[in-house]
């Protein structure tokens, strides 16, 4: 009777403990991955204080994205045998420590230091959080638990942005950093003391098969059409928060409350996106890269009358949030051989583009202005919809 009772009392013991744990992770996915895009809703702030242009201030989203991007597959790999429990408490005090850093930026070199260092361990704890998240739930519920950790990430890649403008409202865009250090520290030590200890699975005799998709020109095209989709994407996002203060006039401290609806609007994107992937991966490409095209372009024409700027910005939020499952659904497909390796090289190109785009929509103010900016991403996110219908044309 004793073990039986000893069972049912443990099962639900057990499962408790591994729903906090998992909590620990989805929190801290989206600290990791809104300390990346906070700061386009502090740009603005950011720059006067800094005493730069916004376009250069830009460039930190530039390097912040070509770090990951470059460093990103070398790293992961590299730390792939570091049992994950130190490995993930390390990457959150260093999160601590660059946040730190950049609350107390004097100059824009200073700011650059402290997003490049954050930036070598985003890509690290981002590839291997799914698997960390299925050690912790057991057989059986590891597709729950991942999906939970990857709940954090998409509220900071749709979140991330208006909660440090609110923040930064507040707090100043300084105490926007301050609060994610803060967070990454109680984060860092729930994670020392609730975390049991998770070795890595070894998965290194498959690294050489896994490469073989690298010889795929198919798949190589799928990597392009991601690296076109994110740069257009960014070309204008980098800079909406701009776009809302200089062309539609709205007070600086409710730019963060318009980039939330931004978000929360895109959510419904978010649902759209994946329900089509599965079946139409390029069709829902093609779809959602012409519906981004006509929000876009239509933001800055309307940026006077609220109401229509109101109804550009949720289309123009519907088909980015949308993009984002749609593009690692997609290059996962295409490399369905080597899923992990897929999905690393996915996060490179979103990263690449996010990069581009960050330069592009800086040249672009530079040369044709802020209201340019739409029409300059809408031109890239055409060439994306061209490569599509190739890739379907060919398939």
């Amino acid at each position: 009777m004793h073990p039986s009772t000893t069972e049912a009392v443990g099962a639900p013991s057990a499962s408790a403990r591994s729903a906090v744990q998992i909590l620990i992770m989805a929190v801290a996915a989206f600290i990791i991955v809104t300390t990346e895009f906070l700061i386009v809703g502090l740009l603005p702030a950011m720059a006067r204080d800094l005493n730069v242009s916004v376009a250069v201030a830009g460039q930190v989203v530039t390097l912040f994205a070509f770090t990951v991007m470059l460093f990103g597959p070398v790293l992961t790999a590299r730390l792939a045998g570091v049992e994950r429990k130190k490995l993930f408490t390390l990457i959150l005090l260093v999160f601590a420590a660059s946040n730190v850093l950049a609350a107390l930026s004097t100059n824009i070199w200073v700011m650059a230091l402290a997003r490049f260092i954050p930036a070598l361990g985003l890509p690290v704890f981002w590839g291997t959080a799914s698997e960390t998240a299925g050690q912790l739930a057991g057989p059986g519920n590891a597709g729950k638990a991942v999906s939970r950790v990857y709940l954090g990430i998409s509220a900071a890649l749709v979140f991330g942005v208006p909660l440090g403008t609110v923040a930064a409202d507040t707090l100043g865009w300084r105490g926007s950093f301050w609060v994610l250090a803060v967070i990454s520290l109680i984060i860092a030590a729930l994670m020392q003391l609730c975390m049991p200890t998770l070795p890595s699975s070894p998965q290194k005799q498959q690294g050489e098969k896994q490469t073989d998709i690298l010889k795929q020109p198919r798949f190589l095209a799928h990597i392009l059409l991601s690296v076109l989709t994110f740069t257009a994407m960014f070309t204008a996002y980098t800079y909406l928060a701009d776009i809302l203060q200089s062309l539609a006039g709205v007070p600086a401290n409710h730019v963060g409350w318009w980039l939330m609806g931004f978000g929360a609007v895109g959510m419904i994107g978010n649902h759209w996106g994946g329900t089509l992937v599965d079946r139409y991966p390029l069709g829902a490409m093609v779809l959602f890269l012409i519906v981004l095209g006509v929000g876009m372009s239509a933001a800055a024409p309307l940026a006077a009358n609220h109401p229509w700027l109101i109804c550009a910005l949720a289309v123009w939020g519907v088909a980015y949030t949308a993009l984002f499952p749609i593009c690692q659904v997609r290059v996962m497909q295409a490399g369905a051989k080597a899923q992990a390796l897929a999905a690393s090289l996915n996060i490179s190109a979103a990263n690449a583009g996010i990069g581009l785009g960050a330069i592009l929509g800086g040249l672009g103010i530079g040369q044709f202005g802020l209201g340019a900016l739409g029409w300059i991403a809408t031109v890239i996110a055409a060439m994306a919809v061209v490569i599509a219908l190739l890739m379907m044309r060919k398939r």
